[in-house]
């Protein structure tokens, strides 16, 4: 009964207003209660009938911003699977270049997506230096300034082969030592970085790599960034290693607009639980090498375009952007001689040695 007798209160209300322009006499208020059915129908039709141009307006606005939203989703074609579900549509609405004033809320859950994002397109990352234990990584890390990791990985073997242990290397002929890293560029610098760092091992650290940063950083040719690398993978302790991919990559997707290495260290770290250190900077790295390039950027390819402020910076068409991809992404050999099994399982292959082909 109560639900029958609301419409009619609401009717009446709207009857009344006619009936107060034509100034009706007070006497007429009990008609006008029995009489809302009579009503209502005019209130409604006139209702409408003002409200019909904005009706009409409604739907040429949402025309034209389809329109104007359409190219976006037809350029964006993400290659992973999971990518291709959403973009069509996320796409047209968010890659475009935030506004300056996202706020720090958005920020830090846009730049945390990114990476769960990359963690599912490369679950098997690692890092790409070849090493048995924490004194070759450090070596191969001091070497890998100004190289790639895979020429940093066809000329370690000969190196730990002829000296296997810091005391070995610390006695070295330095002429035997640059003959042997002469393939990877600046051989009189580094050789000089990793005598002297293999003499302070064994005469300070008892031959052994230290497990902490104020350590580490002391050591000749050892700075933050070949530091965080030890840490985070050979001690498991984290930290962000900040190269020249992981410098482009987080000022490409504005998670800050520092430049210099130790302040974005630190204004990326503060975006992320410190346990996420470590993996986040594999993830951001191997995006890097594989999609998001320094001159030619993947973007028709890249998993996370809708997340991006850069998209379109690089080659959107998804097969020309296909062409761009490297390593296990392009179907080439990775950078690792030796990579993990999960790698191989994911369709990697290894890095030939030096003198292969």
């Amino acid at each position: 009964m109560a639900e029958k007798a609301a419409p009619p209160k609401k009717t009446a209300a709207a009857g009344k207003a006619p009936a107060a322009k034509q100034a009706a006499p007070a006497k007429k208020a009990a008609a006008a209660k029995k009489t809302p059915a009579a009503k209502a129908p005019a209130a409604k039709q006139s209702a409408p009938a003002k409200k019909a141009p904005a009706a009409k307006k409604a739907p040429a606005a949402k025309k034209s911003a389809a329109v104007k939203k359409a190219p976006a989703p037809k350029k964006v074609v993400v290659a992973p699977k999971k990518a291709t579900v959403a973009v069509p549509d996320a796409v047209a609405k968010t890659v475009v270049r935030p506004p300056g004033n996202e706020s720090r809320t958005a920020l830090v859950r846009r730049a945390r997506r990114i990476n769960r994002e990359l963690a599912e397109v490369y679950p098997y990352a690692h890092p790409e230096l070849d090493f048995d234990n924490p004194f070759q990584l450090l070596v191969a890390t001091v070497l890998s300034a100004q190289t790639t990791d895979l020429r940093v990985n066809q000329t370690t073997p000969a190196l730990f082969a002829k000296y296997p242990t810091p005391e070995d290397l610390a006695a070295a002929n330095p002429e035997e030592v640059e003959e042997i890293l002469r393939p990877c560029g600046f051989f009189r610098a580094k050789t000089r970085s990793v005598i002297g760092l293999s003499k302070a091992l064994a005469e300070e650290f008892g031959g052994e790599v230290p497990g902490r940063l104020e350590d580490l950083v002391k050591l000749p040719g050892v700075g933050r960034k070949t530091a965080f690398v030890v840490l985070g993978n050979a001690f498991g302790r984290p930290g962000i290693t900040v190269d020249t991919h992981f410098q482009r990559l987080v000022r490409r997707w504005q998670w800050t607009d520092e430049t210099d290495p130790d302040k974005i260290e630190a204004a990326v770290g503060a975006l992320f639980p410190k346990s996420d250190w470590t993996d986040l900077s594999h993830h951001v790295i191997w995006h890097g090498r594989r999609i998001c390039h320094a001159r030619k950027p993947a973007c028709g390819a890249c998993p996370i375009a809708e997340l991006c402020p850069a998209y379109g910076e690089g080659e959107t068409d998804p097969e020309k952007a296909k062409k761009l991809l490297k390593y296990e992404k392009g179907g080439f050999p990775g950078q690792r001689l030796k990579p993990p099994q999960a790698y191989l399982d994911a369709g990697g292959t290894p890095a030939p040695p030096l003198a292969a082909g």
